[in-house]
């Protein structure tokens, strides 16, 4: 008799979806509204490359258009498909409305292998996918608008927008049609780091909340806890270099496609990927304990484990070997519905997907109204600021009659730039954002955990805007 399988991706998110809608009082047939996916547009274009031409396929999911515009990144992936692209943008859609940032969920991806073309070719073939999306009206500031994902980057979001900009030359808000640009294209500092940064963020409001941690069997704060990452890629190398360099956090694990380096002591996150940027493996590293089955990494005891690659890795075959105490869903669905259950039988805490890894989106929406403002952050206000700390700095050194120390002085003198405000505004979404979800689940005994009481929240605001639009 053959094994039954874990359920999809996309089955995943609307089981979690439906746990949650079953906790709620909604009007008849309001849940099967906000978790409908109302278009998909699949496309298959021909691109010239090399003397001949070469067909691709791509996908534009629109989720939801409850609020606009639709947001959500474009992947680059040999394996992607259009029930990864849909699922992703649900999650997107439930993942704006739990971070409070005022757009719906769509996704994008294209099915190519980034890694067998040429930057030349590269550029060709996402100018393309450009004009496909445009030509489509899924594309543009005010109707849908893209990010960096799996296999792309700032320099493919810079020539999808100069693409738009070509077609739409008198468009003045062109460069807003796309996010996770290069600053000097629109972008904003503090992107591309930003949903590494988000899930630091949120773990640290994790332990904030004793009465979390006591769930949890931890205490304390980050210093010398135990963290186990999955993927250094962008995210989980961002997140991993943070907790362990501003909040003192040992990497004891972190797994990659060719395998795993293991430490009880603590592994320098920025030397592994700089040798991993080097080599292109793990393996050689001058320090820890390398396995060559990355994945049995995922099963070592620790305090944190922060899967922030896949979807799917961690399912009811692993799930009851699982030893971390906490998992921080730094990827979207890294877990699935099925082993999500596995897990909470075990005691696992799980801080989930839907709002640890919102960063991302969250730091976009700042540079789309950045883009649409035409105004930096800081530019206004920053030399009022230093001037006023400025006057309070001379009525603190006459009141105490002696100069200030200078590091407290040169912190009071300086006025925030875009940096410093990009990163407060993800902060403060974070810890808003952590607070509204652990406040429907104490408010609700039908909602067990934190899964599903973010994915009620998200569904209560959805809901309530369906109903001010329809009464």
């Amino acid at each position: 008799m053959s094994q039954i399988k874990d359920l999809s991706f996309l089955e995943s998110v609307n089981k979690s979806f439906n746990l949650a809608a079953e906790a709620m009082d909604l009007p008849k047939g309001l849940a099967r509204q906000i978790r409908t996916c109302n278009a998909v547009c699949e496309m298959k274009f021909g691109v010239e490359l090399n003397g001949g031409y070469e067909i691709f396929t791509g996908w534009r999911a629109t989720h939801s258009e409850h609020a606009l515009p639709a947001k959500g990144g474009i992947r680059y992936a040999p394996f992607a498909d259009q029930q990864e692209v849909e699922a992703l943008a649900a999650l997107m859609t439930y993942k704006c409305s739990i971070v409070n940032v005022p757009f719906a969920g769509s996704k994008g991806a294209l099915s190519i292998d980034p890694k067998k073309y040429s930057l030349e070719e590269l550029e060709h073939i996402t100018r393309r996918f450009a004009q496909e999306l445009d030509k489509r009206g899924l594309l543009g500031p005010g109707i849908n608008v893209p990010a960096p994902d799996m296999g792309t980057g700032q320099r493919m979001m810079s020539w999808i927008a100069d693409e738009y900009q070509k077609l739409h030359p008198n468009e003045i808000n062109a460069r807003a049609c796309v996010t996770g640009k290069p600053v000097h294209c629109g972008g904003v500092q503090g992107r591309i780091e930003a949903t590494g940064r988000g899930v630091q963020y949120g773990i640290q409001e994790f332990f904030r909340h004793p009465d979390d941690l006591k769930s949890a069997n931890l205490e304390g704060n980050l210093e010398g806890k135990k963290i186990i990452v999955q993927g250094l890629g962008n995210v989980g190398y961002h997140a991993a270099k943070f907790l362990e360099e501003e909040d003192g956090a040992l990497i004891v694990g972190i797994i990659e496609r060719d395998g795993a380096l293991v430490c009880e002591e603590g592994l320098s996150t920025e030397a592994v990927y700089q040798y991993k940027l080097e080599h292109g493996k793990l393996e050689g590293f001058a320090s820890g304990r390398y396995m060559k089955k990355g994945k049995e990494a995922l099963e070592l005891p620790c305090d944190i484990l922060i899967p922030a690659a896949l979807e799917g890795v961690i399912s009811k075959e692993n799930a009851p070997r699982i030893q971390a105490r906490v998992i921080a869903e730094a990827a979207n669905g890294p877990v699935t519905f099925d082993g999500d259950k596995i897990l909470r039988e075990k005691g696992i805490f799980i801080i989930p997907d839907t709002y640890l890894n919102a960063g991302g989106v969250t730091v976009s929406y700042f540079e789309w109204l950045k883009n649409l403002s035409h105004v930096r952050f800081g530019r206004m206000d920053r030399r009022f600021v230093e001037a006023q700390g400025a006057k309070i700095v001379r009525l603190i050194e006459s009141g105490i009659d002696k100069p200030l120390d200078p590091k407290a002085k040169a912190d009071l003198l300086k006025g925030p730039d875009e940096l410093t405000l990009v990163r407060s505004g993800l902060e403060d979404t974070m810890c808003e954002g952590y607070q509204e979800i652990k406040e429907i689940h104490s408010s609700n005994p039908k909602i067990k955990d934190r899964r599903t009481a973010a994915f009620a929240l998200a569904i209560r605001k959805i809901a309530d805007i369906y109903d001010s639009m329809y009464l």
